[in-house]
């Protein structure tokens, strides 16, 4: 929330409107007096990584009166705020559109009593309303994701995380208690996210019998070998029935059927608190900027609206509407139609379901459709966290689809050297949480062991081949397929998914592995930017990897608060430096104490990081001192994020299924064999706006700057004004999709390959 209200500020003074504070939300309002307070720049300096909100939220049962919203708008009016921004949930903007309605009405009755002028009455008659939508559970209609959500799941995982290895040490068995009384979001994507054996959510009440089947599972599960066993409960679980299912019972019932050593943890508030995602920074410092332009661009007729998150687009939906789509799966939840339900809630909601059935729940041999296809996976390119987890997938849901699976070690230097093996499901078993590419991975092209690839091809007859990697992927797979033109061999399906930390392949906004890797940065950058407190002033220069791709610089620094992020997709030269320094300089000389800087490793060849450092160093003499720090390959490791788990997951899950679709259509019944060469059947699966859509390699190739590895066009560039209007640059900021009121589309049923993730 604090990203929001810093944007919403800093935007707001930008365009030059006086722009308040209300302390303690409609409470606050209502009381006047000190809890409305005009706020200045330097008022959200320092806050980004602060969870909560610093200017407070309270319920307040006086504003749902009409006397209580009589006080609101008189204190309003004394203060000539005739715009709102309210962050919150779908009843404190339900709240907010009813005293929008009833503005006119209350300034007449505010004149009749005498507490303002008619002049007064005029000069504010219209009260424009924009909302931004601040809930963890992720349970309102029109958003793929409301602000806080993100790093609820991110202090869910770290707390599986940490269980799993004390559960797999002793054998035990762990049942996790979390939040969403209404609505299973963190429960479903928390047990997506780390592989969790069984989950009880409110939109999917288990059969009767369930308890028979889940212990039935967990036995499975111990004897093929794990040591450990996940449930995972959100609070509003009930059976189909009604009635509530606690913890306590799950344990009890684990202990009672199975004589497992079983514990409970009931997270609780732990995840409303700590520090912000680097996602959820992002997200709340765009719709907040975007809150400001729906505002400035409102009229009396214009109607209240919602900025929300589609794909990575953010857009205007009428408020109303989405807060009648919640209240319909609240009414559909009551009714206990919960098939209507899930529906409702979206196709991102529902995709999450059917991947965690896909994934979880193996069905018996008797039951797997028969196929005699046979798909190898590999990881091409540098390691990215997400890359097990979309192994995993593509194992599991290749097998659940009838396949014979095979994974090859060393990416296609292994492929050629034999290093290949058939797996099972429990063999990927507790991959979802690992760091890094448990297959290995190296950045070795196919390009000069066509020949030895084909054998292996051959000798394994591998059928489909799914590539998990960067942008090595992408030229493996070109390679692949302009090789079938002399090896009948790779004639066969060929898909990419991208992972890597720089997010430069083209063909998808987003790779797996660069949430995490910009999570890696942005921690580091907060501690950075900590160890100069209580000293004098600062800059600190941090350079980040990303090859000529500014992904991670620019959007860390967004995340973050820089002052400045030097990209190669942004030529920058000794006159940018410069008016940089100054513009720091005169900061530094008001009340900003630390100050930071980010250049991509790659951004200039001569203007290097020690270059900038010293410029800075010299001209700073006397204002500030400077720091810099590279740093590293710490950004390829650690434990992956929940976005990057679960993309890798989904994004898996999807291939595995394309892939299945085209063995089918290319399969040569006289034959008996697969065989294909057209186009479509080599793709990259990537995410495009707000879609996942299979495009053909060859048709990339347009798109792409081959001596650079980047695309041509790429999306987060439009964001890099932003980074600046919030460090107090002079910058202009349009965004041609952006600023359109949509209207909220229902779900449709129906599948397409352009499915929402």
């Amino acid at each position: 929330m604090n990203a929001a209200v810093r944007a919403v500020i800093r935007m707001g003074i930008y365009v030059g409107a006086k722009v308040y504070f209300i302390h303690e939300g409609y409470q606050g309002m209502v009381d006047g007096g000190e809890n409305i307070k005009e706020a200045k720049w330097e008022s959200v300096s320092s806050v980004l990584q602060m969870g909560g909100t610093v200017i407070g939220s309270a319920r307040c049962s006086e504003f749902r009166t009409r006397e209580g919203r009589l006080k609101a708008a008189l204190h309003l009016v004394q203060r000539g705020i005739t715009n709102l921004c309210v962050i919150g949930g779908d009843g404190s903007l339900t709240g907010a559109n009813l005293f929008r309605e009833e503005w006119s009405g209350l300034l007449e009755e505010l004149v009749q009593q005498g507490e303002i002028e008619e002049e007064a009455a005029s000069t504010y008659s219209a009260l424009h309303i924009v909302g931004m939508v601040g809930s963890i559970d992720n349970d309102f209609c029109g958003t793929d994701m409301t602000i806080g959500t993100d790093s609820a799941l991110h202090r869910i995982i770290e707390v599986v995380d940490a269980i799993m290895t004390t559960a797999q040490s002793h054998q035990r068995t762990f049942v996790l208690e979390v939040m969403g009384r209404h609505c299973g979001y963190l429960a479903l994507v928390s047990a997506l996210a780390c592989g969790a054996d069984w989950v009880l959510i409110p939109e999917m009440p288990p059969d009767d019998g369930w308890e028979e089947k889940m212990c039935r599972k967990l036995s499975e599960t111990r004897s093929r070998g794990s040591r450990l066993n996940i449930i995972i409960v959100a609070e509003g679980a009930t059976d189909k029935h009604g009635t509530t299912i606690t913890s306590d019972y799950v344990k009890d019932l684990v202990v009672r059927c199975m004589g497992f050593d079983t514990r409970v943890t009931i997270l609780g508030h732990v995840q409303r608190g700590g520090t912000p995602s680097a996602f959820d920074r992002i997200l709340a410092s765009r719709m907040g900027v975007e809150a400001v332009l729906a505002l400035l661009g409102a009229s009396p007729s214009t109607e209240a609206c919602v900025v929300s998150l589609c794909g990575n687009q953010a857009v205007r939906l009428p408020l109303m509407e989405c807060v009648q789509m919640t209240q319909e799966v609240q009414k559909a939840m009551d009714e206990r139609k919960f098939e209507e339900a899930v529906k409702l809630r979206g196709r991102s909601f529902e995709n999450n379901l059917k991947t965690y059935k896909l994934l979880a729940h193996r069905k018996p041999e008797s039951q797997l459709p028969h196929s005699s296809f046979n798909v190898a996976v590999l990881n091409v390119g540098a390691p990215a966290a997400g890359m097990n987890a979309a192994v995993r997938s593509a194992v599991r849901v290749g097998i659940s689809e009838g396949h014979k699976m095979f994974a090859v070690y060393d990416g296609f230097e292994g492929f050629y050297n034999g290093q290949i093996k058939a797996v099972k499901w429990a063999d990927v078993g507790g991959w979802t949480g690992q760091g890094g590419s448990l297959l290995g991975t190296k950045r070795t092209l196919p390009g000069k062991h066509l020949d030895k690839i084909a054998e292996q091809m051959r000798k394994h007859n591998i059928n489909a081949l799914l590539v998990i990697g960067g942008f090595e992927a992408l030229e493996s797979l070109l390679q692949l397929h302009e090789a079938r033109l002399h090896f009948e061999e790779f004639c066969v399906p060929l898909c990419m998914l991208p992972a890597t930390i720089s997010n430069n392949v083209p063909g998808t906004d987003l790779t797996i592995g660069a949430d995490t890797a910009l999570n890696a940065i942005v921690e580091t950058c907060d501690r950075i930017k900590q160890s100069a407190s209580g000293t004098k002033r600062r800059v600190f220069i941090i350079e980040t990897m990303g090859g000529f791709c500014g992904y991670l610089a620019s959007m860390a620094g967004l995340a973050s608060g820089a002052d400045a992020a030097y990209v190669y997709e942004e030529p920058f030269d000794i006159r940018d430096l410069q008016s940089n320094v100054e513009h720091l300089t005169e900061k530094m000389k008001t009340s900003i104490q630390r100050g930071l800087v980010l250049r991509n490793e790659n951004s200039n060849k001569n203007y290097t990081t020690d270059f900038i450092y010293q410029l800075y160093t010299e001209e700073g003499k006397g204002v500030f001192d400077c720091r810099k720090n590279v740093l590293g390959h710490m950004q390829q490791g650690g434990a992956p994020s929940p976005f990057d788990r679960n993309f890798g997951t989904k994004i898996s899950a999807k291939a595995m299924q394309w892939i299945s679709r085209k063995l089918k259509e290319s399969y040569r019944q006289g034959e008996g064999r697969v065989f294909t060469s057209a186009e479509d059947t080599a793709c990259l699966l990537g995410m495009r706006r707000r879609a996942l859509v299979f495009q053909p390699v060859v048709q990339l190739k347009d798109d792409t700057d081959f001596v650079h590895r980047i695309p041509k066009e790429q999306w987060w560039l439009k964001l890099r004004p932003l980074m600046k209007i919030l460090a107090k640059y002079k910058t202009s900021y349009d965004i041609s999709d952006s600023g359109q009121l949509e209207h909220v589309v229902r779900n449709q049923s129906k599948e397409s390959e352009a499915s929402t993730i």
